[in-house]
């Protein structure tokens, strides 16, 4: 009811989070699901604007070593992604934006082409959340080597009750030589599953980095839409 009052008012924006399930060393293995949707709902909360329970499953096929990760094949995903953005399509949403918490998910971004060209009036956005320049800026900033599964996603909301995180830093991968390698051999090369930089970081740099994702995904929301 409240979101069929929300588009007779006019309100047409909505936010649909995307994540993965996945290794992320001493972190949740829902860190992408879990912080995608919480910087759209704090971006968009004091917009009005409604944001969808993430997309939780992503396509992460590297990781398959690791016990716990759950990927989607590409085509799985492109499917749902269809259909989910034909749902709201359906229901009066025009200004559709996606906010990705994976990067193995971009694969997928391309179909917002051919949504927008088959879907009447949609207008549709992607924003991969930890990589936009300012959120990535402050990162590199405070440790040039922060990479998945270090301390840029250790939020309260992603730590695991009863897990210590460890002290210091990790050595960052090779990223070209990981590429080259199937899920066993990676998981041999990445050990614990981080790819370097710190493991905790201070809660008040937590904090400052959140403001500023927070601030870049609002942006993204509030547009420019035509």
């Amino acid at each position: 009811m409240q979101l069929e009052a929300l588009l007779k008012r006019g309100e047409d924006r909505a936010v649909l989070p995307l994540g993965s399930v996945e290794q992320h060393a001493y972190l949740s293995l829902a860190v992408d699901a879990i912080l995608a949707e919480q910087v759209a709902v704090d971006a968009a909360e004091p917009l009005g604007v409604p944001v969808f329970p993430a997309q939780a499953y992503g396509c992460t096929p590297t990781y398959m070593a690791y016990p716990g990760t759950m990927t989607l094949r590409l085509e799985t995903l492109l499917a749902v992604l269809r259909d989910l953005v034909t749902s709201l399509h359906h229901h009066g949403f025009r200004r559709i934006l996606v906010v990705n918490g994976h990067g193995g998910n971009n694969g997928a971004s391309s179909v917002l082409q051919e949504l927008q060209a088959r879907l009447p009036g949609v207008q549709l956005r992607w924003h991969n959340w930890w990589a936009a320049p300012k959120t990535m800026g402050f990162v590199r900033e405070v440790d040039p080597q922060a990479s998945h599964a270090s301390w840029m996603e250790g939020f309260a909301s992603t730590r695991v009750h009863g897990v210590q995180l460890p002290e210091g830093s990790k050595p960052v991968v090779d990223y070209v030589r990981m590429a080259l390698m199937d899920p066993v051999t990676k998981r041999g090369y990445l050990g614990d599953g981080c790819y370097g930089g710190r493991y905790a970081m201070d809660e008040a740099t937590l904090d400052e980095l959140w403001s500023i994702a927070v601030g870049e995904t609002r942006a993204v929301i509030e547009g420019p839409w035509l």
